[in-house]
């Protein structure tokens, strides 16, 4: 694995590359971009799980953390804004097409949770990508539309807008902590859903934990994020060779609905939603054998398609 700065227009992307068994960068490869959660880092699943996996298989494949996160710069920090994150991936492919061992022509994109739907929407209007896979797959949009501002996304967008303005006047940031800090505080809380219990479990205990996936948002800059979906113009927009895998232990943060969505909308000839029995949205990020269901899958997806 190698550890690389990405320069975009508005910050330095920090991304890890993982090379493929007997590397010779006298050769061509495919290559992935795999995309972090939302409020994740490139060590969190992305990288270190599908991005070690696919790379096994003869794939160079670099997961990086969006710009204002994890190892990347941007000031204020824990900024989602999806205009933002779109770009992320085009800063990725323009760093790719510069490496001597990449087939620029054989190059796609893999996205976890929020970074799935991300992956998704670049690749309408990002041809450079050529195929587009998804591991419980999330609009961030719709997420926060709903389940975030309690199904009153014009109150929340009332609220950030009276912080922000609070910020201009010189108040202090809000930075938001999206999950309790221990299952123990989630089960005292009454936090007991199974994405959000998951999620906690995950991100807040040695399974998962990791100093740059902090689950932080930055709250006066989340009006981008109300107002966006990830899957608008799919219809027109989206024929690359597509394929989503969720799990089918359905949770609050709707993976399983936005990946059938997408299935549905995508103008992709040639897509496939694949449903795991049994599983969860946060078994699919690291748990061996839900991750190997979805390996089995996507391997020959990219192998057929790139």
């Amino acid at each position: 694995m190698e550890t690389v700065s990405i320069k975009n227009f508005y910050c330095d992307i920090a991304a890890d590359i993982y090379f493929p068994p007997n590397f010779d960068a006298r050769n061509k490869y495919p290559a992935i971009i795999s995309a972090h959660p939302i409020g994740s880092c490139k060590e969190q699943t992305s990288g270190n799980v599908y991005g070690a996996g696919l790379s096994k298989e003869g794939f160079v494949v670099i997961a990086f953390d969006a710009g204002y996160q994890g190892a990347s710069s941007g000031e204020p920090r824990y900024i989602e804004n999806p205009a933002l994150r779109v770009e992320d991936f085009r800063a990725v492919v323009d760093y790719l097409v510069t490496l001597p061992y990449v087939d620029q022509e054989r190059i796609g994109t893999l996205g976890i949770c929020g970074g799935g739907g991300y992956a998704i929407n670049t690749s309408m209007t990002e041809r450079r990508i050529k195929a587009v896979a998804s591991v419980t797959a999330v609009n961030i949009g719709r997420l926060m539309r709903e389940v975030f501002s309690g199904n009153d996304p014009l109150a929340m967008l009332e609220a950030i807008a009276k912080q922000r303005t609070a910020e201009a006047l010189g108040a202090e940031r809000r930075a938001d902590d999206v999950l309790p800090p221990s299952p123990e505080d989630a089960i005292r809380l009454g936090l007991t859903e199974i994405d959000v219990f998951e999620a906690t479990e995950y991100y807040r205990t040695p399974r998962g934990r990791q100093p740059d996936g902090v689950n932080r948002w930055l709250f006066s800059h989340h009006a981008a994020a109300v107002g966006w979906d990830a899957f608008h113009l799919a219809e027109i927009l989206l024929t690359q060779p597509l394929m989503v895998v969720v799990g089918d232990k359905v949770g609050a943060f709707g993976a399983y609905r936005d990946g059938y969505e997408i299935v549905g909308r995508a103008a992709s000839k040639n897509k496939e939603i694949v449903e795991l029995a049994g599983w969860s949205h946060y078994d699919l990020y690291d748990k061996p054998e839900p991750v190997a269901l979805a390996l089995a899958k996507l391997v020959p997806f990219f192998m057929n398609n790139l």
